[in-house]
């Protein structure tokens, strides 16, 4: 605490905030080291469409397309499965696959949590990257 003398008769106490400064800036340093700095959400891959002056290569057997249809419909490569088979099926395809990559393509009247939904069954099984389809994507735009 500094003191001042002035004409009054008494010593006049003033609080010095200059160490109350320096204690908060240090709480603000600590405040933002400890705070995370991940992103939460979900990691997708969005395919990326062929260049214009190259055909476009047709998908190989390897290539795992998980169809959410209007009306609760999921399609594994064109084969019809409920909800409820979905995530055994998926494991069971992938359990002997080295690359855990599969597809999510949707219709466009499709609610996203259906969507989330298919994409969280699919993580779920064991599938370590979910792509996106978009119409775009499969237009080659």
């Amino acid at each position: 605490m500094g003191m001042s003398v002035g004409e009054n008769k008494g010593a006049m106490s003033e609080p010095n905030i200059v160490p109350l400064i320096d204690v908060l800036l240090v709480l603000i340093i600590i405040f933002m080291v400890i705070t995370p700095r991940t992103p939460v959400g979900l990691s997708t891959i969005v395919p990326q469409p062929a260049p214009p002056n190259q055909k476009q290569q047709q998908s190989s057997d390897d290539t795992i397309v998980v169809q959410v249809q209007d009306g609760g419909k999921v399609l594994i490569n064109q084969d019809p499965y409920t909800w409820d088979t979905l995530g055994p099926q998926l494991t069971k395809i992938f359990e002997i696959r080295a690359t855990k990559i599969a597809f999510v393509k949707a219709d466009d009247n499709v609610d996203f949590a259906q969507v989330a939904r298919a994409i969280d069954i699919m993580r779920g099984s064991g599938i370590d990257h979910v792509g996106l389809i978009t119409a775009k994507v499969e237009a080659g735009q």
